[in-house]
Parts: C-alpha cells; structure tokens; sequence
C-alpha cells in the first residue's frame, strides 16, 4: 500500500493509504502512528489518526515538509513485520427502559427481537478508529451486520452523555449531551474522560472496547445515584 503525502498548510502532513476505509488503511495508520510515537522525528508536534490517513504537525521552524516526509518514508520501511498494540476496554452498557428509547426500532428494522439485538451488540468486534465531533468522541468500528441500521431522517437533541449509539458499521459513546440522528440502544455509567492531561480519555486509537451488560440497580450503584422511571 503506497502512502500518498499532502502538504497541510505551513505545519503539518497528511498522509493518506488509500481512498476508501479498509481495516488494510486502518492498520497502517494506526501502524504508522505508533512508530512515530516511539521515534518521534525531530520537529514533530501531534499526530492524529484517522479512518484512512494520519496528519502529522510539526514545528515549522524546527522543520519542514520534506525533511518530514523524508522521515516517515524510513519509518514506514519497518511497518510490515510491526504488530499493531491496542487495549482491551471495557465498557458496561444498561440497555433497559429510557436508556435504550431506539432499541424497539432496531428491532423491528433488523427483524430481530430486543434481546437478540442485545446480544449481537455485546459479541461486536469493536475498535476505535478515530476521535472527532466532539472531545472524547471516538468511532468505533464492529456493529454486526445484522444490526446495522442507517442514520435516522432528522437528528434528536438533548440525548445525555454516556448513551450508546449505531449508526452503519460504527457504534459510539456519547460524552456530552448533544444532538444524534444515531440510533440509542443503551447507556453506559463507564467513565470515558479520566481526569489525566496526559490520557484524557479511556481509550487509544487501535484499542478493542469489550461492551458488558449490566440492569438497572447496577448502572445506579455504578453511577451513585438513582434513575428516575
């Protein structure tokens, strides 16, 4: 797979592996991000990965496109034999009653009754591909087949943070509350923000989220505090 690279303004470089999503793209991004991470070139500010390509800032001062790219080039040389290294999360999701009000649409869409879309959610293949939208915000790859749905026609505002959300292949884990035209199937009392400047989030580009059933007296206790209906 032949990197394309891409001049982003004065400080940074866009490296692209191919036009459509793949888990072949994906690998190598994450691939090329974790090298990077462990020989950070000089000049070299942030990465931030995504579905296909990697942007990598620098310094301009300290360097520039080229001697940048030059770099990337000799790191990607190594890649092949390179094993990606993420980590298991793992997330508890509640999906009874105000927690999951798509869950019934799901159903009826994918032809499967609740428990059965449950069930395929919690044995999803889930990764994270990619941050965006919003802090914490990150693209899970994994939704089984069987229930993906499309986005809705028109989006819902004021769903709470913490809901658990599907879309196509991709599943997310709402921070903030925000509008979604996701479907919600449940809710989950997980932290996702850490509290460490260094590691604000629960999971790393590349990490595998292990989604895991609890009720509703569970999610309280996790939660400390009582759900109201």
């Amino acid at each position: 797979m032949e990197p394309q690279f891409k001049p982003v303004a004065d400080h940074a470089l866009l490296v692209t592996f191919s036009e459509v999503i793949s888990e072949e793209a994906h690998a190598a991004v994450i691939a090329l991000d974790q090298a990077i991470a462990s020989d950070v070139p000089h000049g070299v500010i942030e990465t931030v990965p995504a579905l296909v390509n990697l942007l990598v800032s620098f310094d301009p001062i300290q360097t520039d496109h080229s001697a940048v790219e030059n770099r990337l080039r000799s790191l990607l040389k190594g890649l092949e034999s390179q094993k990606i290294i993420g980590v298991d999360r793992h997330v508890q999701v509640c999906y009874e009653g105000d927690f999951a009000p798509d869950l019934e649409a799901v159903a009826t869409a994918t032809g499967l009754s609740q428990e059965a879309v449950i069930n395929a959610h919690l044995t999803g293949d889930f990764h994270v591909l990619m941050y965006g939208f919003s802090p914490g915000y990150a693209y899970l790859s994994g939704v089984p087949e069987a229930i993906q749905v499309p986005r809705k026609p028109a989006p819902v505002r004021g769903v709470p943070a913490g809901s658990v959300i599907i879309a196509g292949p991709q599943c997310l884990i709402t921070t903030l509350t925000m509008p979604t035209g996701w479907s919600i199937i449940g809710r989950s009392p997980t932290p996702i923000f850490t509290g460490n400047p260094d590691h604000p989030f629960l999971f790393d580009v590349g990490d595998r989220v292990v989604f895991e059933r609890v009720d509703l007296k569970t999610y309280e206790e996790l939660c400390g505090e009582q759900v109201d209906g």
